[in-house]
């Protein structure tokens, strides 16, 4: 596989287009800088837009041609070694980040709100029914998308209405029923980005609050590995069944190829042990889904989020065909 021409060459072409944009653009970032697992190859362009009119004037600038790929906080991205190709869109705070009341049981959050502020801000307003989020890893963007759950609650039964803008900078308000959720998932179209949310829950005492949020904690602190450089559930839940309970029957709570591991503590989370690399995780992820496919017949599906371009010599195959 070529590999990608550095950042400020595409910088330099698309000087232009890119006059006026008021974000941050920052050539070959590391990815591994931003991953949980502490992994993975650059981004060929990172940009970092100082608010939705300025993500909205960038996206119509950028060619059609030039790749674009937007990422959260890292929680449950895997890069490959040979990085990501155009640019990565990354929300920050500042410009979407936000999160207010703006009724008895409804919040507008930003994207880029990390899910744990979310929980917060709800118990702070006495809005029941997104406690749940406190257990989650992640941002909200990254939330809508995948339909994040966690204790018997989803994404899905909280949002209102949803603000996105597609890939040539029009805006567009989502629906619930917009959404098209599923078990981790959204049908909503790929390239649309969010931007930010609105929520709605019931109101609720605030010790009933804290006594959910509580309980969402001590379960994440006895039974996942959260002191690690993971990226949360690898793979999702088989239909009627657990993840980790396929894993562990084929053997494969512990297993180690190079730096990664399927951990000991909760085998449906595969972490870096130090040394790992994107290909080392990618690999271990593959060879857990052969076996459990050869052990049960059962054919695991990621959760995990993997992107970018395989190292030259590195590339993997989906179901690996040799069993290690």
């Amino acid at each position: 596989m070529t590999m990608q021409p550095g950042g400020q060459v595409l910088l330099d072409r698309l000087a232009g287009d890119l006059a006026g944009i008021r974000g941050r653009f920052t050539p070959d970032a590391g990815m591994d800088k931003v991953t949980w697992f502490r992994a993975g190859g650059p981004a060929q362009v990172m940009f970092q837009p100082a608010d939705s009119d300025d993500l909205s004037a960038f996206l119509k600038a950028v060619p059609a041609d030039v790749p674009v790929l937007t990422v959260g906080i890292g929680s449950n991205l895997l890069v490959r070694e040979g990085g990501i190709p155009g640019f990565v869109i990354r929300l920050s705070a500042k410009g979407f980040g936000e999160i207010e009341q703006i009724s008895d049981t409804r919040l507008r959050a930003g994207a880029a709100t990390p899910d744990k502020r979310v929980a917060a801000a709800a118990l702070e307003a006495g809005i029941g029914g997104l406690h749940f989020y406190h257990g989650i890893p992640g941002s909200i963007g990254g939330a809508l998308r995948m339909n994040a759950g966690a204790n018997g609650v989803e994404t899905a039964e909280r949002v209102v209405e949803v603000h996105a803008i597609d890939r040539r900078g029009e805006r567009h308000v989502l629906t619930n029923a917009d959404m098209g959720y599923a078990y981790r998932h959204s049908s909503a179209p790929r390239d649309l980005i969010f931007t930010s949310v609105v929520f709605e829950g019931p109101k609720a005492p605030h010790d009933e609050i804290k006594a959910a949020m509580d309980a969402v904690q001590h379960h994440r602190e006895t039974v996942q590995p959260i002191r690690e450089k993971t990226g949360g559930s690898t793979f999702k839940n088989p239909p009627g069944g657990s993840a980790w309970k396929v894993i562990d029957e084929a053997g494969c709570r512990g297993l180690m190829i190079g730096g990664a591991q399927m951990s000991p503590m909760h085998c449906n989370f595969m972490i870096n042990t130090g040394t790992a690399t994107g290909y080392d995780l990618e690999y271990l992820g593959e060879t857990v889904r052969a076996r459990v496919m050869e052990h049960s017949g059962t054919r695991l599906e990621w959760e995990i989020k993997r992107v970018g371009q395989f190292r030259h010599g590195h590339e993997i195959d989906e179901f690996l065909g040799q069993l290690l």
